[in-house]
């Protein structure tokens, strides 16, 4: 009797001393981060150059992809899109915005992502950095296709946000539709960024499993 309840107590202490290494172990690699973010935290601007890199192809993949599966569509249904879209132009702008929201979306997530990834803390800040490289990008080649022209003005050959509004789509419905697509790519960006953090934090949570 007194042999088992000495062994209960050897478990007991066994259990509180495990369970006191581990917190132990925590605290020690949480404040190893905290000091790790101090002094690697921030926001990163080669990071957030590569996310927009990675948002711009991707918005690039997607529109081909969309308009590739258009055609495919049309063909098998024997229907002409572009003429739908004339005759029916409001139903084809609801359609395209919903299209173009879905890709500029997607394409800042992973842009965010792999900012939020490569910089590994503040996820939020490198999502939104990805943004503020498209913003400022944008401008640059406004400026430059104003000056020297629209055929300079790559973000519209490629079809990629963001574009500077011109004076042929500045109108209620275009400001409307710009806003609303800086504020999903906005969107898109953090969550991705967030994400891309998150990564690093299961891999944290890791190795405080390992250690125990």
């Amino acid at each position: 009797m007194s042999t088992s309840a000495g062994s209960a107590r050897s478990d007991d202490n066994d259990d509180q001393g495990h369970n006191k290494h581990r917190d132990v172990d925590r605290d020690q690699r949480d404040h190893l981060l905290e000091r790790e973010k101090e002094e690697f935290g921030g926001v990163k601007i080669g990071s957030a150059f590569f996310g927009w890199l990675t948002a711009t192809g991707t918005a690039v993949l997607l529109t081909a992809l969309a308009a590739a599966l258009g055609a495919v569509v049309g063909n098998v249904t024997n229907t002409d899109v572009a003429s739908q879209a004339t005759q029916d132009p409001q139903q084809a702008g609801i359609v395209g915005a919903i299209i173009l929201g879905v890709i500029l979306f997607v394409a800042y997530y992973c842009g965010g992502y792999v900012a939020g990834r490569m910089a590994r803390f503040n996820g939020m800040k490198q999502g939104i950095a990805v943004w503020v490289w498209a913003i400022v990008i944008a401008i640059i080649v406004g400026i430059l296709g104003a000056i020297a022209g629209s055929q300079f003005n790559i973000l519209a050959q490629l079809n990629s946000f963001p574009q500077i509004p011109n004076a042929e789509n500045m109108t209620t419905a275009g400001i409307i539709s710009a806003v609303i697509a800086v504020v999903v790519a906005l969107i898109g960006a953090i969550l991705g960024g967030l994400a891309g953090m998150h990564f690093h934090r299961k891999v944290d949570k890791a190795n405080l499993v390992d250690n125990r």
